[in-house]
């Protein structure tokens, strides 16, 4: 997948017990078991981390960060719709979590929705200020919908010399770093990194270019 599009779950363990004002309090026993998942997870074994995870959710099926952690695997395994539905019941469900507006707002966008991508994402910085990566996507799913537009205009008006600069511009912000990851031999990230104890690192999604018309999953 073409990275573009930030996912990041570090900060949900934190967000969880200070919005349920320490109702979710994490055991040494659940924290072993989200560091395994997350570990499975990391080393592509989705199919291993899905075991464990029903497993723990059929003794503990509100748990918010372990579904989160579901959610991350469906995502993973390309199953979008189980991922949506996944994520947006804990939106419903805890509504004072930013991360899973996060990443339902990828999810959007993988799909070409950007429009409530955007307001996905507008939801987690209402939520959270300080949530740096959703201010990137938000930054990212406005340059999305520019190129949408400018490709439009383009379509109507095939003679204006302004769209194809703004155009090639708006590619070339989600171009360039593409190239540059794999020019310096990396490979691409994950799709998502699941939350562990302790920071994790940030995956990526991709989305369509917007030059090229509306975007299909």
């Amino acid at each position: 997948m073409k990275p573009g599009f930030v996912t990041s779950y570090k900060r949900l363990r934190r967000s969880v017990t200070a919005a349920l004002l320490g109702l979710f309090l994490a055991s040494t026993a659940n924290a072993d078991a989200y560091g395994d998942v997350n570990r499975l997870i990391r080393a592509n074994k989705l199919a291993d981390a899905s075991v464990k995870v029903n497993s723990y959710l059929a003794s503990n099926p509100r748990d918010p960060q372990m579904r989160f952690l579901k959610g991350v695997i469906q995502t993973d395994e390309g199953q979008a719709a189980d991922a949506a539905a996944t994520f947006t019941a804990l939106t419903r469900e805890f509504p004072e979590l930013p991360e899973p507006y996060n990443n339902l707002a990828a999810l959007y966008a993988n799909a070409g929705e950007y429009d409530k991508a955007r307001t996905a994402l507008e939801m987690a910085i209402r939520l959270n200020p300080d949530y740096a990566i959703a201010y990137e996507n938000l930054g990212d799913v406005q340059a999305r919908l520019a190129g949408e537009s400018y490709a439009k205009s383009q379509r109507l008006e095939s003679s204006n010399p302004r769209l194809g600069p703004k155009l090639a511009l708006i590619r070339q912000l989600f171009i360039a770093p593409t190239a540059k990851r794999k020019g310096a031999g990396a490979s691409n990230p994950p799709a998502a990194m699941a939350p562990s104890t302790t920071d994790s690192a940030a995956g990526a999604a991709s989305v369509a270019d917007p030059g090229a018309g509306k975007p299909a999953r």
